[in-house]
């Protein structure tokens, strides 16, 4: 009789999962893996983003103009340093984190690059800083009313921040900084810029240069043609003095720098598939809209085939975001796993908006149609926090145990 029983029972349950319902815009059930308050967040800022942020972008990608009002309506809302416990950030997890990025990314890169990049600056005061330092920046950073930089990238040093070539010169009282940074998110508006500089021992620290300093240039970079909506310039240091006590004290070396980055790759691998739902779900929508030749263009093998793979994609993709996610609030995460999910992610992505531009046709490329500018968007990303050349390196290295990027 049990012997009978346990084959009904799994006779039911191979019943069960052939006969059980699929939600297309939900393959994985990704919904039903999270819990009540990650729901709650990610509702409040799905709602935020589409209420204060995608009424405002395109004017501010047409005439490449950053507002700056963003950053405390985000602080309102509890979206800058969000991971961050204390100095009136609310602590949340890695997955509720991920789950704002993914909204705001939603509407455009610039906004998830505007909280992401504040938040990097905000966790590595709070990681690296002083009381002191914390105190005084945090709260104000968490409110949107002061705005942080993060200074690493130079003309001539991209991938390789080795050989950086800002010098720190220790002088009474503090410390002379030269050199010049370029391609930094907030340069223009910054309050507080974390600079990456070389002392006369050669080991790398983080400073903390205030708006105002002497000496201190941040002449925005005109004409780009991604993320039109987030600032980004130079950051120009003529023997810039910095006081003794905005030096980062635990921060020495590049390994405490490259904390900040994987933050921002943290970021990112969530953020690009809330890029991508938007072209999806566009996609899917103007093909049952688009009539040719008598019938919707979704009709067609063709079309239907892409939006297979948008799908597939992006499903695969959040499930490896949220794992992940749920490994690095359980301490078990690597910079590794950041490294897959952000090669993987942002070209992934960046492919789903071309197929949705071709989808669109000719409408694909009218900024009203918002899918060009998230293509364009994407094609920043693929760059940003690491090419994908390079992160292939680092797992290379990793399978290999043979450094194929070195001098």
């Amino acid at each position: 009789m049990q012997n009978q029983k346990r084959e009904t029972g799994a006779s039911e349950a191979r019943g069960n999962l052939l006969s059980a319902p699929f939600d297309w815009r939900d393959p994985f059930l990704f919904e039903d893996q999270l819990d009540s308050e990650e729901r709650l967040i990610r509702d409040q800022a799905h709602r935020f983003a589409q209420d204060k942020l995608l009424p405002r972008i395109l004017e501010a990608h047409r005439h490449e103009r950053p507002d700056p009002s963003v950053f405390p309506e985000m602080g309102e809302m509890g979206f800058l340093g969000a991971f961050i416990d204390g100095y009136d950030c609310p602590g949340v997890g890695a997955v509720a984190n991920g789950l704002i990025m993914r909204e705001l990314e939603r509407v455009d890169t610039s906004y998830r690059s505007m909280a992401n990049v504040q938040g990097v600056v905000m966790d590595l005061i709070f990681t690296f800083g002083s009381e002191a330092q914390c105190q005084r920046f945090l709260p104000d950073m968490a409110a949107g009313t002061k705005v942080g930089a993060f200074a690493m990238t130079e003309p001539d040093i991209g991938s390789d921040p080795s050989q950086m070539t800002t010098r720190a010169r220790t002088v009474p009282g503090g410390y002379r900084l030269t050199g010049t940074k370029t391609w930094i998110s907030h340069a223009p508006i910054a309050d507080v810029i974390l600079v990456w500089a070389r002392n006369e021992d050669g080991v790398i620290r983080g400073y903390l240069v205030e708006r105002g300093a002497e000496g201190l240039a941040t002449p925005k970079i005109e004409g780009k043609c991604g993320m039109r909506a987030s600032p980004t310039g130079q950051v120009i240091l003529d023997d810039v003095l910095v006081r003794e006590d905005m030096l980062l004290p635990n921060a020495v070396g590049l390994r405490q720098a490259f904390s900040g980055l994987n933050n921002a790759r943290f970021s990112i691998c969530w953020g690009v598939w809330g890029a991508a739902e938007y072209c999806w779900h566009s996609a899917v929508q103007y093909a049952l809209d688009r009539k040719q030749f008598g019938r919707p263009i979704a009709a067609n093998q063709l079309v239907q085939s892409k939006l297979a793979d948008m799908q597939t994609e992006i499903a695969l993709g959040l499930q490896s975001c949220l794992r992940v996610s749920r490994l690095r609030d359980e301490g078990k995460a690597s910079p590794h796993m950041l490294s897959l999910l952000k090669r993987n992610g942002a070209a992934k992505a960046f492919a789903i908006a071309r197929m949705a531009r071709d989808i669109h046709g000719a409408n694909g490329i009218s900024d009203e149609f918002h899918i060009v500018r998230h293509m364009m968007n994407l094609e920043v990303v693929c760059t940003l926090e690491g090419t994908h050349d390079i992160h292939a390196l680092s797992l290379g290295r990793e399978q290999t145990g043979i450094q194929a990027f070195t001098a």
